[in-house]
């Protein structure tokens, strides 16, 4: 079992910038980033793997924009958000698979407000 807590969310400008983080009670093979913005479906935003020196990928509405990196000793991930926009305004959730072989992301974190205005 891994326990993912969240924090770093909040209000911000149009522009603005946010890091969130994850950190987790134990070591993970991938932790990823998702949204939900209301009344839509959650959606994935960023992933870090724990191999390959840390291979990553990225939503097309994010990319340039959003960066995803982990501190191993802290089993901590974090998003750092830049140029943040009105439709970026969503509940961030960050999930965490503990092997390769696992096909979905079994713990999640609690989430954790975004929202973006003028």
């Amino acid at each position: 079992q891994v326990q993912l807590v969240e924090s770093g969310g909040g209000l911000v400008q149009i522009g603005g910038s946010l890091r969130l983080s994850c950190a987790a009670s134990g070591r993970t093979f991938a932790i990823a980033w998702f949204r939900q913005a209301p009344g839509k479906e959650r959606e994935f935003v960023a992933v870090m793997y724990s191999l390959g020196g840390g291979i990553t990928n990225y939503a097309d509405s994010v990319k340039g924009r959003f960066s995803t990196s982990r501190d191993n000793a802290k089993n901590t991930a974090y998003l750092q958000m830049n140029s943040l926009k009105p439709e970026d305004t969503a509940v961030y959730y960050c999930a965490a698979k503990t092997t390769p072989g696992q096909a979905n992301y079994n713990y999640w974190g609690q989430g954790t407000q975004v929202t973006v205005s003028s």
